[in-house]
Formats: C-alpha cells, sequence, structure tokens
C-alpha cells in the first residue's frame, strides 16, 4: 500500500479533510494508495476543540462522504511519520514550511506544499472546496501514472 501523508498546523481541519477526501476517492477508483494526515503544531494553535472540525464533518456530509467512528483526537507528526509516506504534502506553504524547517530541516525541501489557508485567511467553505480540487487532481495524476 502506497502511502501520502497530509500535514496542516492542528491537524484538526484541512489535513482531516484532505485525508478522507483522498481516501475515498483513491477507493472509488480501486488505487493501492491510503492517506494519513498529522500537525505540525498540535496543541499550540489553540483551536482545536475536539477531534475534528465540524466544518471538515459538515463538508464531507455534503459530499456523502461517511467516516464513522474515525474522528481520532489530532496527532503530531514524527518523523517515522515522514519516512513512512512515499508522498507528503503541506497545505499551506507560507504557514507550514517555516514549521518544518524548525521541526525536521532536513526534510523541509523534500515534501510538496499547497497554498490553502485556514480560517483565520479563507472561509470553510472556499478552503475546503480547494483542497476537494487538489486532492482530485493529484488523484487524477496517481491513476494515470
Amino acid at each position: 500500500m502506497n502511502k501520502v501523508l497530509f500535514l496542516c498546523t492542528g491537524n484538526y481541519y484541512r489535513s482531516r479533510f484532505a485525508e478522507h477526501m483522498f481516501n475515498f476517492l483513491v477507493s472509488k477508483a480501486g488505487l493501492n494508495w491510503q492517506a494519513d494526515s498529522r500537525g505540525l503544531a498540535v496543541g499550540k494553535s489553540g483551536k482545536n476543540v475536539g477531534q475534528i472540525s465540524v466544518h471538515t464533518l459538515e463538508a464531507l456530509a455534503d459530499r456523502s462522504i461517511d467516516i464513522g467512528d474515525n474522528q481520532r483526537f489530532p496527532l503530531q507528526v514524527t518523523e517515522q511519520d515522514l519516512q513512512a509516506s512515499i508522498k507528503v504534502i503541506a497545505l499551506d506553504e507560507s504557514e507550514h514550511r517555516p514549521l518544518m524547517n524548525d521541526l525536521f530541516p532536513q526534510l523541509t525541501d523534500t515534501i510538496e506544499y499547497w497554498l490553502v489557508h485556514d480560517v483565520d485567511k479563507t472561509i470553510p467553505s472556499e478552503a475546503l472546496g480547494e483542497i476537494e480540487q487538489k486532492v482530485a487532481q493529484l488523484v487524477q495524476n496517481l491513476t494515470n501514472g
């Protein structure tokens, strides 16, 4: 099983949506890929007030993606997580490149960066829509080889 790892700051909102959207799409496409997600600063933002963002849950439900009991609490990324993944994508380069540089300077330039801002800069429906498009393109690229 090939693994992709999505990173955001708190592993509460953006990366969790990307994880579940990716897993839904690769399952439909019959691809041998699995996504997981982690945070680069879990607990430091003060924004995580539970297991997973209500915005994420609502957006997944709107797309008929049922995550069932898969509502774990956010997890901090480890070097082991990064090494175990074929592809690592941080969801906001301006926010996450500095965090990567602080935590894993040797790996900062080995991952892919997107530009999807958090709720302080972009409304959830817009941000999650951007992630959906980027994840769909990623799955399409994997499908095409």
